[in-house]
């Protein structure tokens, strides 16, 4: 299957399947906090416009990854929160190790030296993803938000710092 899948950049047509492998995601309970998908403008001003792929085979989106930015403050303009979505029929197929190659790649070359994601503990597959890409675990933030019903979550902190952006 991941021989033959195409990463390429996110375009605005994108976000029906977008939208929809999104709300997958958050039906599993433990993706991410938003209970519902925001409309893609929403979606679009929160997003970082060069670091947005999808992956895609045969004309139909498999998965997306996106950056957004963790502060306006310009000291954090090369850190960025990664988010990655695989559609639910083709989970544990390599997509998301793709996207993420891929989204390490484009953010390295727009300018973005540590890449940064908070995991639900329960999301096991996300957690081994990252931990292959070469992010590593630095702290449990406990009990940092609740749900749309109210359970109070955990979430786990990763961070991958660029070997080629901002080591001088």
């Amino acid at each position: 299957m991941a021989g033959t899948v195409q990463i390429r950049p996110m375009i605005e047509s994108d976000w029906p399947s977008v939208a929809q492998i999104y709300a997958e995601g958050i039906a599993t309970g433990f993706a991410t906090f938003e209970s519902e998908v925001p409309d893609y403008d929403s979606w679009n001003a929160g997003h970082i416009k060069p670091c947005r792929l999808a992956a895609e085979k045969d004309g139909v989106i498999l998965g997306w990854a996106a950056l957004s930015p963790v502060s306006s403050r310009c000291v954090y303009g090369g850190v960025a929160e990664v988010s990655v979505y695989v559609g639910e029929n083709t989970r544990a197929m390599g997509v998301g190790r793709l996207l993420m190659e891929k989204l390490i790649e484009e953010s390295e070359n727009a300018g973005y030296w540590t890449l940064q994601s908070g995991i639900f503990p329960e999301n096991e597959s996300s957690i081994k993803l990252h931990e292959k890409m070469g992010f590593r675990y630095i702290g449990k933030r406990e009990r940092i938000g609740k749900t749309v019903n109210g359970t109070w979550k955990d979430n786990l902190l990763f961070e991958r710092r660029s070997t080629i952006v901002g080591i001088d």
